[in-house]
């Protein structure tokens, strides 16, 4: 099985932005966890603040790979685009979020891309991206 992780604006910065809501982890720190935990799984993983390099990823991987694990940030509230891209491939895509985006500011209550994807997870930490690794090992057994 062949996962990516793709991670939007300003996830470059986990382990020291907002470490109340984000925690103090470094993501690719967690990524190796991740890795070991699921040898049996390639995730491949890309980060991007550049709204047009995500959408760009997603057309690349989109037609080849499993399954994408994505938390586009800020871009979840704000990009038709990027909910275009998810909707234009055939990979499934599960949106995942660090924090309870519905416990935070009513802006981030909305999300333009969860038509589009096949589920969300929000509000578990790092261990939102478990999660979604889970689902997508246990919808292939």
């Amino acid at each position: 099985m062949k996962l990516i992780i793709i991670n939007g604006p300003n996830l470059n910065l986990l382990g020291v932005r907002e470490k109340s809501i984000y925690g103090d982890q470094h993501f690719e720190s967690y990524l190796e966890e991740l890795r070991k935990q699921w040898p049996q799984v390639d995730i491949d993983y890309f980060q991007s603040n550049v709204e047009g390099e995500l959408i760009d990823k997603l057309h690349q991987v989109g037609f080849e790979i499993d399954g994408i694990i994505l938390n586009a940030g800020g871009y979840t509230h704000t990009s038709v685009a990027i909910a275009d891209a998810i909707a234009a491939i055939q990979s499934p895509v599960i949106e995942v979020h660090i924090s309870n985006i519905h416990a935070r500011e009513s802006f981030r209550h909305q999300s333009l891309i969860s038509k589009n994807c096949l589920g969300i997870i929000a509000g578990f930490g790092l261990g939102s991206y478990l999660l979604a690794i889970k689902h997508f090992v246990n919808s292939r057994s």
